[in-house]
């Protein structure tokens, strides 16, 4: 694919980035290193504003002055409730560089999540973005003896509000200022007193099953990963990311703030969530990693907006994608691409494919990295039939992130790539389960020893739960979690999440949950895309008055059914699902049914709506 994509600034690399064996020495010579650089934006009140290095340090130095002058000892825990803003990154360089151990809460926890996880991690201090989470902190902090301050970053909406134990984000910077010109140099033997072995972070997992678990990684382990980060997905400070995601899960703060601090990469912060689809056509970033569900999106955006478009328009695209998917097959195959396609390709991006890069926002990417799920390989496929590679990663919150990537010279759809060089991977003979062993492996589980000699065996191994399977070439490939797998009644071991990710592929499906554990057949609950439905409704002059009467209307039902039947060709019979259901409530991160990151939770699924998953198979 040589020439069709600047393959060689993707290659790995290992002459960029910082010198440092903990995250606050890195930081600390990128400040000094790089100055007047600009390293972060973000877009407020419409006008984007940019922090340098500098500027950075100085936020940070001063919010670092404040929690040691309220008494932030070494090793104690500070969180983070919020979501991923500029402040975010600085109270958490701000409390490593205290040698603090920094804990973020995901800003959609409900006010007992927020107690156990600060009772858990043992908080000194909780960070909160606005009026909002300050109330879920005010509900419990009667019950948690050990947290001595709330700092709140946005004072919009408390104006007049006086608390004792509340104090604004500036004015604990005031308040870092006056310590500091009494201990000048506390800051820098704080970071010099830092140690590579010692906890810096604590992620917590979903909790799914039961409460969630404080993973704990060092400085070392961060330092380590996000130097191979490099050699997966090289970045420098050319680059622009966007940063989105939740920066208390493992993927945004590992490949979003910690290798952006490493590479110079410039951050830019989205307004909101909602925003993204906006602020990404803004940002036209360089490199931009996501989940499933957003590439999904985009696709079913592109998708929708093209059945509005001119016979011209559709006949035009239909060409275009068509070379980009003879380019894209090639590729796949490891085949060379000949000048006649690639000028045919040429005029295929003039013609149609550069105009939908543009709608999406990634006319200047020179690859994307999908990770944190599983995604349909069309979906990749797609991508790579518009000229833009689509590398897809795995890993998970005890691997530090990625643990294998797609190399860019071989790009297999469905694959979950090599592993990485900075750790082994290999596949349990006795059960197919992936095994992890590295520097890059987690510390354990807080407070919970048993639990960690249930994950890491004797010989340092990881058991991540997912049972996959690796080629000749050393591309691995997930066929499940190992819970997961459904055993049919009739014996059929099938994966479900190769059938939930076909669905997934429909531009009027969000997810689903494919059922059939010990049962005669296939069934699956879905969860539609309020939007791209509620569109077709009004096209189609479907009547309906809410979510729930769309989800019932006849006509939505026979989309769906059409859906369900496209994904039915695909595989066998014994693999067809038979029935469906479509979730009547429209769901956010709030509900228990979703995980933060927006993913069905497959376990609570099943016994809420066990009911109707049993009215499913009544006859």
């Amino acid at each position: 694919m040589k020439g069709l994509w600047d393959t060689q600034h993707i290659q790995p690399r290992t002459d960029v980035g910082l010198a440092g064996e903990t995250i606050p020495a890195m930081f600390w010579n990128g400040v000094n290193q790089r100055g007047e650089q600009v390293w972060m934006r973000q877009k407020k009140l419409g006008i984007w504003r940019a922090w340098t290095w500098k500027q950075t340090g100085e936020a940070v130095r001063e919010i670092g002055g404040g929690l040691l002058a309220l008494g932030l000892a070494r090793g104690d825990c500070v969180s983070i409730l919020s979501n991923t803003v500029v402040e975010w990154v600085l109270a958490d360089l701000a409390v490593l560089s205290c040698a603090g151990v920094s804990n973020g809460i995901y800003p959609t926890d409900a006010s007992s999540q927020v107690h156990y996880l600060c009772e858990d991690s043992q908080s000194r201090v909780l960070f909160v973005e606005d009026d909002e989470q300050l109330d879920k902190a005010l509900e419990v902090r009667a019950r948690l003896p050990l947290l001595r301050k709330i700092v709140v970053f946005d004072m919009e909406g408390l104006r007049g509000f006086q608390d004792p134990d509340v104090m604004s984000l500036a004015a604990l910077r005031g308040l870092g200022r006056e310590y500091l010109a009494a201990h000048p140099n506390e800051i820098e033997e704080r970071v010099a007193q830092c140690r590579a072995e010692d906890l810096a972070i604590l992620v917590y997992t979903s909790g799914t099953t039961g409460k969630p678990k404080g993973a704990m990684h060092s400085h070392a382990g961060l330092v380590f990963t996000v130097r191979g980060y490099n050699t997966l997905v090289a970045q420098d400070e050319r680059d622009e990311r966007m940063c989105f995601l939740p920066l208390c899960h493992i993927a945004e703060r590992m490949g979003g703030e910690y290798f952006a601090l490493y590479t110079g990469s410039i951050l830019n912060f989205v307004e909101n969530p909602e925003t993204v689809p906006e602020n990404v056509r803004e940002i036209a970033p360089t490199v931009f990693t996501a989940v499933p569900r957003v590439w999904e999106k985009f696709y079913s955006g592109v998708m929708i907006s093209l059945k509005e478009a001119s016979k011209v328009q559709q006949a035009a695209y239909a060409w275009s994608i068509g070379v980009g998917e003879q380019i894209a097959t090639r590729v796949m195959a490891g085949e060379s691409v000949g000048a006649g396609l690639r000028f045919k390709f040429r005029v295929a991006r003039a013609l149609a494919l550069d105009n939908v890069r543009k709608l999406i926002g990634i006319h200047r990417a020179r690859f994307l990295v999908t990770g944190a799920a599983p995604i349909s390989p069309e979906l990749v496929k797609w991508y790579l039939s518009l000229g833009v590679p689509m590398l897809e990663v795995w890993g998970m919150t005890e691997t530090c992130g990625a643990a294998t990537g797609m190399p860019v010279q071989r790009i297999k759809p469905g694959s979950i790539g090599q592993a990485a060089g900075y750790n082994e991977v290999r596949i349990d003979e006795a059960t197919g389960e992936i095994l992890v062993r590295g520097p890059n492996v987690f510390m354990g589980y807080l407070h919970l020893p048993e639990k960690t000699a249930e994950t890491i065996d004797a010989e340092g191994w990881l058991h991540t739960g997912d049972v996959g399977g690796i080629d000749d070439e050393g591309f691995l490939r997930i066929t499940d979690r190992m819970k997961d797998i459904i055993i049919t009644a009739g014996g059929k071991n099938i994966t479900p999440s190769e059938l939930e990710n076909e669905l997934k592929f429909s531009p009027y499906v969000t997810d689903a949950v494919v059922i059939g554990d010990k049962r005669p057949y296939l069934t699956v609950i879905i969860m539609i895309d309020q939007e791209n439905v509620e569109k077709y409704a009004q096209d189609h002059d479907v009547p309906f008055s809410n979510y729930e009467s769309l989800t019932r209307a006849q006509e939505v039902q026979d989309l769906i059914q059409g859906e369900v039947d496209r994904v039915n060709a695909k595989f066998a019979r014994v693999e067809h699902i038979k029935k469906f259901f479509l979730l009547e409530t429209q769901l956010s991160a709030e509900d228990e049914e979703l995980t933060p990151t927006m993913k069905l939770k497959r376990q609570l699924v099943q016994t809420k709506y066990a009911p109707r998953i049993e009215a499913m198979y009544a006859a």
